[in-house]
């Protein structure tokens, strides 16, 4: 059964599955058809943070470029990038084997941008329906899912959600958080 959480809830992983070893970051979204005026290119992207809440290297950001996280197990990893967006489903998606990410990393953050936004004229606020859902990769079962529901008129780049370490386990918060800047914002942020 699936947990709907709503923007700021915090829940244990292991609570809500039990022995949760990996699990499937799926994002999706839709474009206001009225609104598109030219292509969307949303990109979801991964923050690696260390205990100062600051990436720990440029190698621990995951984005379109950099699909895999540094550390030798390969332990998250970016399905690549959709530029359109279009169709079922999930649009992006991220794997996560909890048991192999380096103690170094105290947070993995979610993130959606809008690439090129400025230029093309774009925002959150001509897209709906945005949501990340998490996924037990054993059980193939949905576990927990966000969805979006605020306008975000002005900004360019969302925080969708944080996986974080407490004591030894992992919890998740639905964050919903908008920025201003699209992805510099969120490098500025975190750097």
């Amino acid at each position: 059964m699936t947990i709907n959480l709503q923007k700021g809830e915090r829940i244990s992983l292991e609570k809500v599955a039990p022995g949760l070893v990996a699990g499937f970051l799926g994002l999706g979204w839709d474009v206001n058809p009225t609104d598109t005026g030219g292509d969307f290119d949303l990109d979801a992207s991964v923050f690696l943070l260390g205990a100062n809440e600051k990436l720990i290297s440029d190698k621990h950001f995951i984005y379109y470029n950099n699909l895999i996280s540094p550390d030798a197990d390969q332990s998250i990893k970016l399905l690549g990038d959709n530029r359109t967006g279009e169709g079922e489903g999930d649009d992006e998606g991220v794997i996560i084997d909890l048991r192999k990410v380096p103690a170094d990393v105290q947070k993995i953050v979610i993130t959606v941008t809008i690439h090129e936004a400025d230029k093309r004229g774009q925002n959150f606020g001509q897209v709906k329906n945005a949501y990340v859902r998490l996924v037990n990769v054993q059980t193939k079962e949905e576990v927990l899912r966000y969805d979006l529901e605020e306008d975000f008129s002005i900004e360019t780049a969302l925080i969708m959600a944080e996986l974080y370490r407490k004591d030894s386990d992992w919890r998740i918060n639905a964050v919903g958080a908008g920025y201003q800047g699209g992805l510099e914002a969120l490098l500025n942020r975190y750097q």
